[in-house]
This record gives structure tokens, C-alpha cells and sequence, in this order.
């Protein structure tokens, strides 16, 4: 894949399938405390742009910035690193 200017890309886990082409993933990350300085979970929710409609639920995603797509689509997905486990 060609470079793309520095772009940000995350690895978050797809919570929602909301339409055609869209999908919401979550990430999330460590802070400390701002006073007691204890590491804090954290987490961020985006939506994100599903060009293949390839996302279930539960998939783990790489996502990168892109321009604005929608009112909230900011992003895209690139690929997907682990698909969740289904019930057979």
C-alpha cells in the first residue's frame, strides 16, 4: 500500500453495524490519573467507513483517518486483523 501522508491509524474492535457501509469501533487506551497518577482505562468511539461490508461484530479492525465522508465518518477501514469467533 502506497503512503498516505502521515495519516493516524488505530486498531479498535467493531461494536456496531449501523447501515450500509458503516460500521462504529472502539478503542481503547491508557491515561494516568491526573492527580493520583493511577493508570485509567479509557475508550473512543468513531465511525468508520466499510467500503466491502466485510465488518462483523466483534472484528478486530485497522482504521486510518481520512477526509470527512459523512457527517461523522472520519475514517476507513483497512483491513481486518481478527475476525470474531462465531457459534456453528
Amino acid at each position: 500500500m502506497e503512503s498516505r501522508n502521515n495519516r493516524k491509524d488505530l486498531v479498535g474492535t467493531v461494536t456496531t453495524r449501523s447501515g450500509d457501509k458503516s460500521i462504529k469501533v472502539t478503542y481503547f487506551y491508557k491515561m494516568p490519573h491526573p492527580l493520583y497518577r493511577k493508570e485509567v482505562r479509557r475508550r473512543t468511539v468513531v465511525h468508520a467507513h466499510d467500503e466491502k461490508n466485510e465488518c462483523n461484530i466483534g472484528d478486530k479492525v485497522e482504521i486510518m483517518e481520512t477526509r470527512p465522508l459523512s457527517k461523522l465518518k472520519r475514517w476507513r477501514v483497512v483491513r481486518v486483523v481478527e475476525t470474531a469467533p462465531t457459534l456453528d
